[in-house]
């Protein structure tokens, strides 16, 4: 394992939080320029900390999608297998409505950029799958039903809403309509 030196793990933190502010504000366009700018360093070490503009936003999103793929984890043991999917969908529903070009990261899963091997929609793919299994094995929700489908659903919600006047509300009842689709019974 290679060691940083201090000046190349300020510089990987700096960029990430101003990347972060970036992208809340303009999405997955984010101009990697300006982040550089921001971040008062040179477009060069942008890149070398982040060789793709997939790597930075794996990057900004990492840390809240490693904590919903915990969440599913530690909802695969709950009583009700429905009610423990549905909170989990509402809750990664909620994060991609308000942060913007989250969406767009989960819409190119890393396909299109094979060095982005620790794709957004991959990660939260795998951490729902056994949810959806159980509530499938449960009946509470069609045997059709995929991760990959709802992890995709969530992802157009996202997409639909981003420039909705209230996006959080739009997404919740789009979210709504879905379950009405996916889990008619309850």
């Amino acid at each position: 394992m290679t060691v940083q030196r201090a000046d190349a793990r300020r510089n990987y933190a700096r960029i990430l939080a101003v990347a972060e502010d970036e992208v809340a504000a303009h999405g997955a366009d984010a101009s990697l320029e300006q982040i550089a700018r921001t971040a008062s360093v040179g477009s060069a070490t942008v890149r070398r900390h982040f060789p793709t503009r997939a790597a930075l936003l794996e990057a900004v999103f990492r840390e809240r999608i490693e904590a919903l793929r915990v969440r599913a984890h530690e909802l695969t043991g709950a009583d009700d297998p429905r009610a423990a999917l549905l909170e989990w969908l509402s809750a990664l529903n909620a994060y991609a409505a308000s942060a913007r070009g989250l969406a767009d990261a989960m819409a190119s899963g890393g396909a299109a950029d094979p060095d982005y091997a620790g794709g957004c929609a991959t990660s939260l793919t795998e951490g729902l799958a056994p949810l959806v299994d159980r509530a499938v094995r449960a009946g509470a929700v069609a045997p059709e039903v995929t991760a990959t489908d709802l992890v995709t659903l969530i992802t157009g919600i996202a997409l639909a809403t981003e420039h909705h006047p209230t996006p959080a509300s739009e997404a919740d009842r789009l979210l709504g309509l879905a379950v009405a689709g996916i889990s008619p019974t309850g």
